[in-house]
């Protein structure tokens, strides 16, 4: 099942491309209206998910990288071992995979991670993501989907 590591090196690629274009093209904090209730907006998260642990002092960075590497190696192992029958899950932990390390070369690089995505409801602002969070978050949707479904498979 290493074969959907493919699926993880597309999630990377196109977060970093993301990432490269919005560092280029918007300056930080600055915001273009792509949609009604949709911009783009360029931010730097020091912290984890929702700026968690951002005004922390810096150790946060590495604890952050440690830990994204060590759920990584654990979601390679898993991916490892799974059967053949076992596509969606596979898929779920290669989009998480995918995120995670999206994210961790941002804060190897610039020592924290590029967020751009920013959706609205009226004056209420969703946290900026990205890419890579916006995969974890479908793989993590579709893991917890699938652990719902009945196995017919043998395991």
């Amino acid at each position: 099942m290493l074969k959907w590591l493919n699926l993880s090196a597309v999630v990377i690629v196109l977060d970093q491309i993301s990432k490269w274009l919005m560092l280029s093209w918007l300056d930080l904090h600055e915001t273009v209206a792509v949609l009604p209730s949709f911009n783009l907006t360029l931010a730097h998260n020091y912290g984890a998910a929702f700026s968690f642990l951002a005004s922390a002092g810096g150790w946060q960075r590495w604890f952050f990288v440690a830990l994204a590497l060590a759920i990584s190696t654990v979601l390679i192992i898993w991916l490892k071992r799974l059967g053949d029958h076992a596509k969606l899950e596979a898929a779920s932990l290669a989009l998480i995979l995918g995120g995670a390390v999206g994210n961790v070369i941002d804060r190897l690089v610039h020592g924290y991670v590029i967020d751009f995505l920013d959706v609205y409801y009226g004056s209420y602002h969703w946290p900026a993501f990205n890419i890579a969070d916006s995969a974890i978050c479908v793989g993590a949707v579709l893991l917890i989907f699938d652990s719902f479904r009945s196995k017919t498979e043998p395991q």
